[in-house]
């Protein structure tokens, strides 16, 4: 738990964004994930939140880890990666009627190849962040963080 007392955020990645930093830097970039959990851990700390990250390419692990959250997270965002368009079961595991989920990609989506443009997990997410490279981990943190505390008037 934080200082403030508030759950911690649940940071997860599906497949392939290990690579993150070597795999197709023209279109996620050339920050590897270890540098982007580092960032959202610190953002996050100063909002007074702690976070917990994980990434997985195997989709049962991520949905295992899904269960094992409840009652443990205040928030998640998450990087489906592939997932997003393939995986009801992922969806699923996603119904968290009482947790904020933020789903971030790094790449704009609905600019790339037409399987892309639908995601299972937008209609479970309270927000969408596309397109905006790895800083949309960093608003997703300043989102919930804004989001979770006392009196906020977000839906």
């Amino acid at each position: 738990m934080a200082e403030n007392g508030a759950l911690p955020l649940l940071l997860l990645n599906g497949p392939n964004l290990n690579t993150l930093g070597l795999r197709q830097p023209d279109v996620y970039g050339e920050q590897t994930l270890a540098e982007v959990v580092r960032d959202c851990e610190r953002i996050a700390a100063e909002l007074g939140f702690g976070l917990r990250a994980a990434q997985t390419n195997h989709e049962g692990e991520m949905i295992d880890w899904l269960h094992e959250a409840r009652g443990q997270v205040g928030g998640i965002i998450i990087n489906p990666g592939a997932w997003t368009h393939t995986s009801v079961a992922l969806a699923d595991a996603l119904v968290f009627p009482e947790v904020p989920i933020v789903e971030v990609h790094i790449s704009n989506i609905h600019k790339r190849e037409p399987f892309r443009h639908h995601s299972y997990v937008s209609p479970l997410a309270v927000g969408v962040i596309a397109g905006l490279g790895v800083r949309g981990y960093e608003y997703a943190v300043r989102f919930l963080a804004d989001h979770l505390a006392p009196g906020s008037d977000d839906d």
